[in-house]
């Protein structure tokens, strides 16, 4: 006489249907991601641009195969939770620190970029899509915001290839920036100071900041992951902003709404973005409990933009088009300028 079998509703058994489905594209998102870390580690080169780079070779995997639900998942899911431990890395003592002139200018270059870039799109020919993602990601924190703004945004078949492309391109702006701008203001006889707010105002990503920023002092350095921390704070509050701009044109629109479903009012992985920041500003993440969740919100993007790689072929990257790469370096020229016009005529 045979035991009867569980009911396929149990938790262990949903549980076990899931890591079934999932666990092949997770752990391969996985290795490819520590691959990537390694490459980095030992050769100098930005992680999330290998990782991008290792992913797209893998497409096949993303393609047919048991990899495929777990990839897909990974670039969703693992995003999200990667971009909501970020706030485990903002205070309100960021803010405080660096004064109100400053905290104007940088918040001013953050909404200005993301208009420029609405306006570029528009005269070039591109979608509202593309310069949300595009103006968002430079002037905010480069890949980390691409891929949080990416998770908001209505689904159409360039999505991926948009993120793949917005990725791939502010992280090799931010590589040159990081090794021309510490030129650049040095010809203009900026102070440590000075040249930390402009690093850490302009530059995209995190890494290259840190690295622009101690090449000239520990002043500049300290000063410029300040700033970009400030920026790295916005992220919050533009996605918010996006997110119910978004709404609203879905409930004007019934054909921007899917399967019945609106856009969340606030996606989840917001609120708690904005739940770690205010936990963290009250000081109740211990030292090392907040270092941990640093480096797993490091992981987890780094793990997703692995699996955003593999969902995406080469070629669909190439179509993009020039206007594209005309906009996003328009949105880089134009963000340097203000913060450096900025620094030199109203911060003193």
């Amino acid at each position: 006489m045979t035991n009867p079998a569980l009911p396929a509703n149990t938790p262990f058994h949903k549980l076990q249907k899931f890591l079934s489905e999932n666990g092949p594209g997770f752990l391969v998102s996985c290795v490819v991601a520590a691959a990537a870390k390694f490459i980095s580690e030992h050769y100098g080169a930005p992680a999330m641009l290998m990782a991008l780079l290792l992913g797209i070779a893998f497409h096949f995997l993303a393609e047919e195969g048991r990899c495929v639900p777990g990839i897909a998942f990974t670039s969703r899911t693992v995003l999200r939770v990667g971009v909501a431990l970020l706030g485990a890395r903002i205070s309100i003592e960021l803010l405080i620190g660096l004064g109100p002139k400053l905290i104007l200018l940088v918040v001013a270059g953050v909404i200005l970029t993301i208009l420029v870039g609405m306006i570029g799109a528009r005269l070039l020919g591109r979608g509202w899509r593309f310069a949300l993602l595009t103006g968002g990601s430079v002037a905010i924190c480069g890949a980390s915001a691409a891929m949080a703004i990416a998770a908001i945004l209505p689904k159409n078949e360039h999505s991926e290839r948009n993120l793949i492309f917005t990725v791939l391109a502010v992280t090799v702006l931010s590589t040159i920036a990081m090794i021309a701008y510490p030129i650049i203001t040095q010809a203009l006889d900026l102070d440590d100071l000075a040249t930390g707010v402009f690093l850490g105002g302009t530059i995209h990503d995190v890494a290259q900041v840190v690295g622009a920023g101690f090449s000239v002092s520990n002043e500049t350095g300290e000063t410029a992951t300040l700033v970009k921390l400030i920026r790295v704070t916005m992220l919050a509050p533009v996605v918010l902003v996006f997110s119910l701009v978004i709404r609203s044109y879905a409930e004007a629109d019934p054909e921007q709404v899917k399967d019945g479903k609106k856009p969340p009012l606030v996606p989840f992985f917001v609120v708690m973005f904005l739940v770690l920041a205010a936990i963290n500003s009250l000081g109740w993440i211990p030292g090392f409990l907040q270092n941990t969740l640093s480096e797993l919100s490091r992981w987890a993007l780094l793990i997703s933009i692995a699996a955003v790689g593999m969902k995406t072929s080469l070629k669909t990257i190439l179509d993009v088009g020039g206007q594209a790469i005309i906009l996003i370096l328009a949105e880089t020229v134009f963000i340097a300028g203000f913060i450096l016009y900025g620094i030199t005529h109203f911060t003193g």
